[in-house]
Formats: structure tokens, sequence, C-alpha cells
């Protein structure tokens, strides 16, 4: 199975699956002399691990990482970060009945056409665990990026949306509510779908809202690797992801261009933002800030017809710990992946002028 590094100059390699013996990573190309947090890092494996609060999978892991290289007394060596998080309450079993039936909507089908044999215990290497790794990274990765600032937040869950533009949020809120949505009134009314949802054996989706902040001017390296479009490879690569937006997305194919065009200021900042913080694949020194959907987890908690190996037709229920919505585990995922693509095209800047 190749597809397991994620960068170029900052990179990642992930391992390990939902039910193994652990998940971890390998980090290159992180410089020497980066001052390490291990509590932060954590803070961010807590906001995303299993078991938390009422509306996600009751699956209890402390998701506790154990650094193995790469750190020496608080700072980065500039040599691999190897790094390790256990297994602690795998539950095997649940996944018995799936052994020769394929979920629909999962990737227990193409993982058996593509390599002809699958780990059928919690989807193995498509399971969402693999997550876990990334955060890890996105966290170094932010310590790295000290000057920028990367924050999302849940945005939608099903048709319940934010009314409100990013700029007249409190960020502050989003760790005060379990859905980490940053307006107070519109968490509560997501909070109570999700458990209706969860009472009828369902599950829904929604959108996670990024926004990145202190991006200097220069990033992105036209034409393949504009900073828009690795992000959008970046969060499309998330599990559960259908779709990414940037700046105006597609309601800026309504618009006329007169409506659109960013005007400049004076001192080569722009009046609006519609352009996202990005133009012609480079940073542009305005907030960069995007959406991402998740479509509903497809793992349900009701009788499906599906197909096993045999190609015969049969009925299955989900079993086991599930999400009724995956969105607010995701949102520090997303801050991850983001910070990710930041320090690899930052690294790749840094004999330019910036």
């Amino acid at each position: 199975m190749a597809g397991n590094t994620f960068g170029k100059n900052f990179t990642v390699i992930t391992y390990g699956e939902s039910h193994g013996a652990a998940i971890g990573g390998v980090i290159d190309g992180c410089p020497a002399g980066i001052d390490i947090d291990l509590e932060a890092i954590q803070y961010d494996l807590d906001r995303r691990k299993p078991g938390q609060s009422k509306i996600v999978t009751q699956r209890k892991e402390s998701d506790t990482v154990q650094f193995y290289s790469g750190i020496f007394e608080g700072k980065t060596t500039g040599t691999p970060i190897g790094f390790q998080i256990v297994n602690e309450n795998q539950k095997s079993k649940d996944y018995s009945h799936i052994k020769d039936t394929f979920r629909p909507s999962h990737a227990d089908k193409v993982y058996e056409d593509k390599y002809g044999h699958r780990d059928y215990r919690g989807g193995g290497r498509s399971s969402a665990r693999e997550t876990a790794s990334r955060v890890v990274a996105g966290a170094i990765a932010k310590q790295m990026l000290s000057q920028i600032k990367v924050t999302a937040f849940t945005s939608s869950v099903g048709d319940i949306f934010i009314d409100k533009p990013y700029q007249a949020l409190d960020f502050s809120e989003i760790e005060n509510n379990i859905v980490r949505c940053a307006d107070p009134v519109t968490a509560k009314a997501m909070e109570e779908r999700i458990l209706q949802i969860r009472k009828e054996g369902d599950t829904i989706g929604g959108t996670i809202t990024c926004v990145v902040q202190g991006v200097p001017a220069g990033l992105g390296e036209p034409a393949f690797d504009k900073l828009h479009a690795d992000l959008g490879k970046a969060m499309l690569s998330i599990n559960a992801v259908k779709g990414f937006e940037y700046g105006s997305g597609f309601c800026g194919a309504k618009m006329k261009g007169s409506e659109h065009n960013d005007l400049y200021n004076t001192d080569g900042s722009t009046k609006t933002n519609l352009s996202g913080g990005i133009q012609g694949g480079i940073s542009n020194g305005m907030d960069i800030y995007f959406r991402v959907a998740f479509k509903p987890v497809a793992t349900i908690m009701q009788s499906q017809e599906t197909i096993n190996s045999n190609g015969d037709i049969v009925e299955m229920q989900g079993k086991g710990r599930h999400d009724p919505c995956v969105v607010p585990r995701a949102v520090v995922i997303v801050e991850a992946m983001a910070a990710l693509v930041l320090a690899d095209h930052f690294l790749r800047a840094r004999t330019s002028k910036i």
C-alpha cells in the first residue's frame, strides 16, 4: 500500500490500523531548535480522541503519545521525529459480523477489490483512527509556525448553520461546547440535533470552517502546487470529507467580476477578501479561510441491505461504537492538515524573501 506520506519538505508518514497494537508516524524535515510543548500536542489529541462527550463514539482511548526520536531537552534536533500511540480499547469482536460482508459506503469492498485482503476490524487502515497521527504532526507544525494562527470550528450540522461571518464570531467559544461551534446558540441546536439522530440509530453530516491568520504573502508554488490546491488535497484526504471550498467558493460562481474583485488598499492589503487570502495560488497576506464538508458516518444502527463476498444480497446492521456525527472531533484534524500544508510551503519558501 502506497500513499502514506504527506508533504514534500515537511513530511509525515503514518502507520497502524484501528485495531492493531498501535498507530504512529515519523515526521521528517522539521528544522532544529523548535521549542516543543508536549502538553499542547496532547491537548490537541484530547480534542480528537473518542469518548470525550455524549455525542461521540464511546470507545475509550487515552491517546497518549510517546516520542522516540527527534526531540531533546524540549527542542527539535532536526532529525526524524518518531512517535507512537498505543491502541488500548479495541473490541474487534464488534466487527466479526462483517468479516465476509461489505458495509454500504465504507471502504470495505474497494479495499478487498484492490488488495485481495483486508483488515475488517474497524476498517483497518481506512479507519479515521489513523488521523490521530496527523494531529500529532499538525501540532508540531503549529509550533514551528508560531506566528500563524490556525482556528477551525463546526459551522453546520445537517441543515443547522451559523448565520454569521467568521469575523463576527468569538473563537474563544469553540471549546466551551461539545460541538465545537463558535456560536453558543447555534451550538445548542446542533447538540440537540446530533442527540436526536443518535436516538434514531442514524448519523448526520456537517461542515467545518477553518481560518488561518498571520500567513505571510508569498506561500504557494504554481502551477501544480498552488497553496489552495494543496489545502484542498489535504482536506479531501481526511476520512468522510466530500467537499472543499475556499474564499467565496461556490457562491463566487454567482457573482460578476465587478462584485468579486478584491480592490487594493495603499498598503497592499485588500478592501474585501473574496479571494480567501490566496491569489494565483500564492498567499497574499490576508486571512485564508475555507470550508470542508463531511458526509454522515456510514455505519448506522439500522438494518440495511448489502452484499457479501459471494455477491449475495444480505441484511446487516451496524454494531460497535461509532460517532453519530464526525464533525466535532474532526475540527482539530482540519487544523492539523492545514498546519502541515503551511509548514511544508513555509520551508519551500525559506530561500526566498519571506
